[in-house]
């Protein structure tokens, strides 16, 4: 190794060190494990965070059991077939072309296999689209290629940006960028500048839209995904059980930077919730926290 590189090597770590001991993330929170991500050479669904993401994997598992024993019922009927229906067991074939019997248990056996897989996923579907009395309201609006969060009710908005946007891979600036906001090497093209800060347990609603062309909001390991449609509204909700970091992506092909539009989500405690907040309300220029003043009587 060159001693210039050496030392330009030494100078970014240095530089990257002290952004980050000095504001381990650009919100102000700082300790939260990052729970809802991709692990390598992972297969299965990232961890329940939300009693949606529960539902679903619940349904996924049954499922899978009615596709196991159907596929285990029909190797066997072929396998069954095979030996005692071949050419040598039988030297002259059958010559009919009906079984009404067998015509109708194929047709109604699938019928309330159906019936029975509807009976329990519509309720759940219904459950992502029916919102609960809300503790919090946050306007998505999807855009070429970042969101924007809105919160109405302390009136200010923010863009979030992947952080890297624009470098040519994982470069020591972006390095040094992702440590500065609080995050792994191995989070890049998964975190933003800015992320949409949640307290946990708090019931969430969720309205969707977008500004060009149409996006979709997705974390997987809340269970939800919506479609962001230009001058369309779309309401879903969900409530984060486990406080950490969640991460997602556009789930709509969008356009040539489609890539590079991530989703952060930080779940925090309630008293961290009210410290980030008084502090976006103060950089994104928002509408103060009523403050209640006690009564002399």
């Amino acid at each position: 190794m060159r001693i210039g590189d050496f030392f330009t090597k030494v100078a970014t770590l240095i530089v990257a060190t002290m952004i980050s001991g000095a504001a381990w993330a650009q919100d102000g929170i700082s300790g939260l494990e990052s729970i809802g991500k991709p692990i390598p050479g992972g297969i299965g669904f990232q961890t329940a965070a939300t009693e949606l993401m529960r539902d679903i994997q619940w349904l996924d598992g049954m499922i899978n059991w009615i596709i196991g024993i159907i596929c285990v019922f029909v190797t066997g009927l072929m396998i069954w077939v095979l030996i005692f229906f071949n050419r040598r067991k039988n030297k002259e074939a059958a010559r009919f072309t009906h079984h009404s019997t067998v015509e109708i248990v194929w047709t109604i056996a699938p019928i309330l296999i159906l019936i029975v897989i509807g009976s329990f996923s519509l309720p759940i579907l219904f459950k992502q689209l029916e919102i609960p009395e809300s503790d919090l309201t946050i306007k998505v609006t999807g855009n070429q290629w970042y969101w924007t969060y809105e919160y109405p009710d302390s009136e200010f908005e923010f863009d979030a940006i992947m952080i890297g946007a624009g470098e040519a891979g994982l470069n020591n600036a972006v390095k040094a960028e992702l440590a500065e906001y609080g995050y792994a090497n191995d989070e890049y093209m998964l975190a933003t500048d800015n992320a949409m800060v949640v307290p946990v347990n708090a019931v969430v609603r969720l309205q969707i839209t977008a500004s060009d062309v149409i996006h979709a909001w997705a974390i997987p390991a809340f269970g939800v995904k919506l479609d962001a449609v230009p001058g369309r509204l779309q309401e879903t909700w969900f409530a984060a059980e486990i406080e950490g970091i969640y991460f997602g992506q556009c789930s709509e092909l969008c356009g040539k930077d489609h890539t590079y539009m991530p989703i952060t989500v930080k779940v925090v405690s309630q008293e961290v919730y009210d410290a980030w907040l008084n502090r976006a309300v103060a950089e994104f220029a928002g509408l103060p926290n009523p403050i209640t003043v006690a009564s002399a009587d």
